[in-house]
């Protein structure tokens, strides 16, 4: 597992800035107007400052951008970052200044003569989940990421205001963590173990078991992962931080640990990423995970189906019909389509179990969804106006691409099976369309309802705003702004 970059908050001190190793950062605003820090870092450079300031380079310099001198003359620091950021940021402005710092540290010490600057939170986050690198396997000996400093006129109240961001940035670490991992490590038995340790955290953990869920009927579930060595599991996590009464909300992922497509053989090339295919199941974690340490006051249950889809001689073929644990019998034409097999009957047993409030499923479901909106924004499907609308607030609130889609009778229609209640796919046409009607089957007409299709903004080749390429921890930011907004 990663670790999340280390963050002090101490009073402001303009000594420091000669003291510090790593970088040092001052803040000066576009029309490059000096504060205290400037001013001494100025003078302590003998002028340097003011001559960049009031040289052509600066004049082009816009909201969120670095100037940079490296090994400035009268620091101890490797470099001293000028930032250019008005004091009172909106929040975006504030998290992708600091994103852009921690790109620059590189995992070394920066001091962050932040004063009296406003959202000096929120830079913080930005330079938190900026910093996050995947190297458990690598060979190379394993360095401790540098500390981030943050001098400020008041530290506590910062340090304050940034502690429910921290817990939030270290839930979508622990999606990112579990995105990345490759499948030979994050089993389906590595998975619930490692969401079975946060009860830690005061959640409450179940495993459910192949056994019991032959028991309750989850047999499109269990259709999937019957090639694989690897038992199927589903996982309960429960956060109860509202009343006792209060019915909570549901949250569904797929949890495909790798996916070959089954006996509907993928082609070799870009296999590999498929270790990404439980991402849905990461972000319910890393969510479960943010809200828990950040003692969100609301109830949250968090499901997830977690399945190897493998072709061996006792894998489901295509054709086969298999009854879901609602009762509809399903012809499965094509066994790549195999996140929602195992999303339908999570979805039924949460509306079952725990009759939620409202109920969002996640899960990297279609390629169709990449052609339609690319790595920009998930596809957002769901039977309920308002319920939907306050996600895709939320997901504005926090900069995290969410588009919403169509859904309908004619997409329906496109389901209906020769011999069994439904076919698995419909064609392939609106593909990620089709596949969220295929899912609204198995909901509940008094549950409202979203579907978030991740495929394109779970993992990129990419580097984004606040993550390296690779995973992005996409929905963990979103999802706690809506339960805050919602349910706290």
């Amino acid at each position: 597992m990663s670790s999340l970059v280390p963050v002090r908050f101490e009073p402001f001190d303009l000594d420091s800035i000669a003291q510090a190793n790593g970088r040092v950062v001052v803040i000066i605003p576009a029309e490059g107007k000096m504060g205290p820090a400037a001013r001494r870092a100025n003078r302590l450079t003998k002028g340097a400052v003011a001559r960049m300031v009031e040289s052509d380079r600066f004049s082009k310099v816009k909201t969120g951008d670095v100037v940079s001198m490296a090994w400035p003359t009268g620091l101890e620091a490797e470099a001293l970052d000028i930032l250019i950021l008005p004091r009172r940021p909106d929040q975006d402005e504030a998290r992708k200044a600091g994103a852009k710092l921690a790109k620059l540290a590189g995992g070394k010490d920066m001091l962050v003569m932040a004063g009296n600057q406003v959202r000096s939170e929120d830079l913080t986050l930005g330079m938190v989940l900026r910093s996050y690198d995947f190297d458990a396997h690598k060979s190379k000996d394993a360095t401790e990421p540098g500390t981030v400093v943050i001098s400020h006129n008041k530290p506590d109240e910062v340090e304050a205001a940034f502690a429910p961001l921290y817990a939030i940035a270290d839930g979508v670490r622990m999606t990112r963590d579990l995105t990345n991992e490759p499948a030979n490590v994050l089993t389906t038995t590595e998975f619930a173990d490692r969401l079975s340790e946060m009860s830690a955290l005061g959640l409450e953990v179940e495993v459910l078991e192949e056994d019991k869920l032959a028991e309750l009927g989850m047999r499109t579930l269990l259709s999937v992962g019957q090639g694989s060595v690897s038992p199927s599991k589903v996982v309960v996590m429960q956060w109860k931080g509202g009343d006792a009464d209060d019915a909570p909300l549901a949250l569904v992922g797929k949890g495909v640990v790798f996916d070959t497509g089954g006996i509907s053989l993928k082609p070799a090339g870009g296999m590999e990423d498929m270790t990404m295919d439980m991402g849905g199941a990461g972000v319910v974690a890393g969510t479960m995970r943010a809200l828990a340490k950040r003692k969100a006051k609301a109830n949250v249950v968090g499901l997830v189906g977690l399945v190897e889809n493998m072709p061996s001689g006792n894998a489901t073929r295509p054709g086969d019909v298999v009854k879901s644990m609602k009762g509809d019998t399903v012809e499965i034409i094509n066994t790549d389509a195999e996140g929602r097999l195992v999303l339908c009957d999570v979805m039924w047993y949460a509306q079952d179990r725990f009759n939620p409030v409202g109920m969002i499923d996640l899960a990297t479901l279609t390629g169709a969804i990449i052609i339609g909106l690319g790595h920009q924004n998930a596809g957002v499907f769901s039977n309920n106006d308002v319920f939907c609308d306050a996600f895709l607030k939320a997901a504005k609130a926090e900069d995290e691409g969410a588009w919403r889609m169509p859904l309908g009778q004619p997409y329906d229609d496109l389901l209906k099976s020769r011999i069994a209640d439904m076919k698995n796919v419909g064609g392939r046409a609106a593909g990620s369309i089709t596949a969220a009607q295929f899912l609204q089957r198995f909901v509940k007409e008094e549950t409202p309802w979203i579907h978030l299709d991740i495929a394109g903004v779970a993992s990129v080749s990419s580097e984004t705003s606040y993550a390296p390429k690779g995973a992005t921890g996409w929905g963990v930011r979103a999802l706690s702004r809506f339960v805050q907004d919602n349910f706290e």
